[in-house]
């Protein structure tokens, strides 16, 4: 049951629904590892760890978010926070090598200092006026020079949004879509973080955000004979003609697009 009040102590959240399934979050793994700032910190990190919170029923997600971050640093260490105590019995079950293991914990992180926290499909379950302090818990327990992703995908992997924190507060939003079946960009406002996703009305910059990027999406049309790779960074960079800051390379992975917080964040 979420919603629970976020006060410090042990344990502290509220057991999530538990959906999972293998590659659900591919999208956000594949960005974690070749992330520059991401890649950044785990490198210069004395003990690389991770902690992926929340990780459902099944532990698959945090096992290939483990593959993923290991092509980055060999001797990273993931460990997998759940509060529910069947979840973790099953996940330690499933567990072998010494670099993977799964606790119970919450939004305190099980008292460690990890150096990157995943909290995906979450934030989603509490209230948006939640959310701060949940980001302020977990922001205070990261190792110096941390960050944390938290976001949302839908229950296969299509679409994908999360944004990225370091101690300071929110630094970016990130979208990752699957264009294949693409009709608007903004389909993926459904899978908004929670801080968002009640903002997506007229007046809002997440509205604006949205709107920018499905006129810039319907004015490259004519990019679909080239293929649907060619028709998004036609997208993209008439998105940043308008105006809107674009962070990084949305040329490098297919249905990305990386924009500074203060672009988007609640008015």
């Amino acid at each position: 049951m979420a919603g629970r009040p976020l006060k410090p102590g042990a344990l502290v959240g509220a057991p999530t629904r538990g959906t999972t399934n293998p590659n659900r979050l591919r999208r956000v793994d594949r960005w974690l590892a070749g992330d520059p700032s991401v890649a950044a910190s785990l490198r210069r990190a004395p003990d690389p760890l991770v902690v992926d919170l929340g990780y459902g029923a099944s532990p698959v997600t945090t096992v290939e978010l483990t593959r993923w971050l290991r092509t980055v640093r060999p001797d990273v260490r993931v460990l997998g926070l759940e509060l529910d105590p069947a979840r973790v019995a099953f996940a330690q079950g499933a567990a072998d090598p010494p670099w993977l293991e799964f606790r119970r914990g919450g939004f305190e992180l099980a008292g460690t200092r990890p150096v990157l926290v995943r909290a995906f499909n979450v934030l989603r379950q509490y209230a948006e006026e939640e959310v701060p302090d949940a980001w302020s818990l977990m922001l205070s327990r990261l190792a110096p020079g941390g960050l944390l992703v938290e976001g949302t995908c839908d229950e296969i992997g299509r679409l994908a949004t999360w944004v990225t924190l370091d101690a300071s507060g929110p630094r970016s939003l990130t979208l990752s879509l699957r264009l294949a079946e693409l009709e608007h960009p903004s389909t993926v406002a459904e899978r908004l973080p929670k801080i968002l996703i009640h903002r997506n009305v007229p007046g809002e910059r997440v509205h604006a955000f949205l709107s920018t990027l499905d006129e810039c999406w319907a004015a490259a049309a004519p990019q679909r004979s080239f293929g649907v790779r060619a028709r998004w960074l036609a997208t993209v960079r008439m998105f940043a003609e308008r105006g809107w800051p674009v962070s990084g390379r949305p040329a490098r992975r297919l249905g990305e697009l990386t924009v500074p917080w203060d672009s988007v964040a609640p008015a």
